[in-house]
């Protein structure tokens, strides 16, 4: 993709060339008298200023972006090219959703933990899920055995999703689940339980991650090589077009991306292209583009460098308007808008001083909100040493709603624009993003950059230098190279009832006694040849899951015809 803002001379920039030529002797003029004997008196400070991206000027004036065009580049809120948000009144109409990642040990538990933060103000579930169930695995699976309901909520039947939504209306909340690999096999369990609630598929409200690409690249729960998973993220996404419309079908992930030490542009640009290899396999299915875009959603992560992370959401929105509207030709304007989930950097958190990360956390919030993003969880404080205890995940909610309703940050819309800086910022993230991809459009898509292992190469060498810059003190992280004191942890870490994780295994094999043996044997059947054709799987994954065959029963089904994945070596 090309970049339209150096191609189109023809339109107007907002400064004449007279008025940039002029300020740049003025410019020249200050840099050789006022700048030049400051600097003599007080030398700068010797700290690398720099974003994760990008070196940071002393100042920045119009001539830094001497080639804006205000229709072209920035435009009007809820209208195209979105940089400065997808509706026009943005907060003032509705603020953004409040989320907090949640769940642990059993469904009941997690039943219970959600019910208090919906108590608590909180206007949407996000979904946590323990390690088991994103590999696919049954609680009670050799595979499974110490993890357990321990960095999420154990899910192993539909009984399970039953009870995570006990006296939970699905046709009014709206829920996200962070879940990939084993994706259409959660979704499937969801529609089920709105169908035992006696809500219809066409009501219910939510996201389901189904990213596994970024899962090869950064986070590592995949289960099927690429070639199929890209299949089931695909049927997925034709599947709810249809029967689910209200659904966000995926959930394209930067977070982890970005938590596992790319840059920002990386963020970008490896997410993006990611996002296209989903596009072309549900474009492949026959679908048009207007029928499916405007429920593919996306969850960034925000780090600390404030400006860079403003910037980063608006150069999103835009670029993404402009792949859209010039690459896969769509006419529908939700097709080209940018909804995304936030979710504070989570590799920002540190175990020393742990209480700065309420801090650290309030400030990517307000970066977040000020970048005009639409759905915000919170990172609480304690992460960095355990699950997050009921007062750790109290602050988070209490810290969105502090920004919401007493800084003023929702007073306006996109209140950075025009900033020289900010504006500087957002062209070079979508120049830098643009390269990447086409980096990556070289290779032949994510599939083979993926495989080869390249993409995973360049996260790994930025993580390295970021971490090169920390260990040189050139990159000061308060309270871990500087700034430390002594003193002992808190004492509020939070764990696991080892008695949860029983009452678990308890449960599942309850509901096997419970089942019908034949129903489930019919079901996994008919999914095992499913997988050998070409139609869509979530059909047959549905017929399993009402028959209540088990996750580790399904995806054990589809890892007979697909295989596992096995990764290359990182170096």
């Amino acid at each position: 993709m090309t970049d339209t803002r150096e191609s189109d001379a023809t339109q107007p920039s907002l400064f004449s060339d007279e008025a940039l030529a002029e300020l740049s002797r003025v410019v020249h003029g200050w840099e050789e008298g006022p700048l030049a004997k400051a600097l003599q008196r007080s030398p700068e400070r010797s700290d690398g200023f720099a974003t994760s991206s990008l070196d940071v000027h002393r100042l920045y004036t119009p001539l830094d972006i001497a080639d804006l065009d205000y229709e072209r580049d920035l435009g009007f809120p809820g209208e195209y090219p979105f940089t400065r948000g997808v509706q026009p009144t943005m907060y003032r109409g509705r603020l953004w959703t409040m989320r907090q990642y949640a769940g642990f040990g059993t469904a009941e538990e997690s039943n219970q933990k959600f019910r208090y933060l919906l108590s608590q103000g909180q206007t949407g579930l996000s979904v946590a899920f323990d390690l088991p169930s994103q590999l696919g695995y049954d609680s009670d699976d050799p595979m499974a055995i110490a993890e357990v309901g321990q960095v999420g909520v154990a899910i192993d039947s539909l009984y399970d999703m039953e009870t995570l939504f006990a006296e939970i209306p699905l046709d009014k909340v709206s829920t996200s689940m962070t879940i990939n690999a084993p994706a259409a096999v959660m979704l499937a369990m969801y529609v089920a339980a709105g169908e035992k609630q006696g809500v219809p598929a066409e009501k219910l409200r939510g996201t389901v991650q189904n990213d596994v690409l970024k899962e090869y690249v950064a986070r590592g729960t995949y289960i099927f090589p690429p070639g199929p998973s890209v299949r089931l993220a695909a049927d997925v996404m034709a599947f709810c077009a249809k029967d689910v419309p209200l659904w966000n079908t995926i959930s394209v992930s930067g977070y982890h991306i970005r938590d596992a030490g790319s840059t920002a542009a990386q963020e970008i640009g490896f997410t993006f292209a990611n996002a296209c290899a989903y596009i072309e396999a549900a474009l492949a299915r026959g679908l048009e583009i207007d029928e499916f875009a405007p429920r593919i959603s996306w969850i960034f992560n925000t780090h600390n460098h404030f400006f860079e992370e403003v910037a980063k959401y608006r150069a999103l929105r835009r670029l993404w308007a402009r792949l859209l509207k010039e690459r896969y030709g769509a006419k529908n304007p939700r097709s080209m808008m940018l909804r995304t989930h936030t979710q504070t950097g989570g590799s920002t958190l540190m175990a020393q001083q742990p209480e700065n990360n309420i801090v650290r956390a309030a400030v990517q919030t307000l970066a977040a909100v000020t970048g005009g993003v639409q759905s915000i969880a919170l990172s609480c404080f304690d992460e960095a040493l355990a699950l997050p205890t009921d007062e750790a995940q109290r602050i988070a909610l209490r810290t969105q709603q502090i920004i919401a309703h007493e800084t003023g940050a929702a007073d306006t819309v996109d209140p950075f624009a025009g900033s020289y800086y900010v504006e500087h910022l957002t062209n070079d993230l979508e120049r830098q993003a643009v390269a990447i991809m086409g980096e990556v459009e070289s290779m032949g898509g994510s599939v083979p950059a993926i495989e080869s292992g390249w993409m995973q190469n360049q996260i790994a060498e930025a993580s390295w230098k970021y971490q090169q810059r920390v260990d040189d003190g050139d990159e000061v992280v308060v309270g871990v190279n500087d700034f430390q004191e002594g003193g002992d942890q808190p004492q509020t870490i939070f764990s696991v009832d080892r008695r949860l994780v029983d009452e678990q295994l308890s449960r599942l094999e309850h509901h096997r006694r419970e089942r019908d043996p034949e129903a489930v044997a019919t079901t996994i059947a008919g999914l095992k040849a499913a997988c050998e054709g070409d139609a869509n799987l979530l059909p047959p994954i549905l017929d399993a899951v009402r028959a209540y065959a088990t996750l580790g029963e399904i995806c054990g089904a589809m890892r007979e015809v697909f295989g596992e994945y096995r990764p290359p070596t990182v170096i």
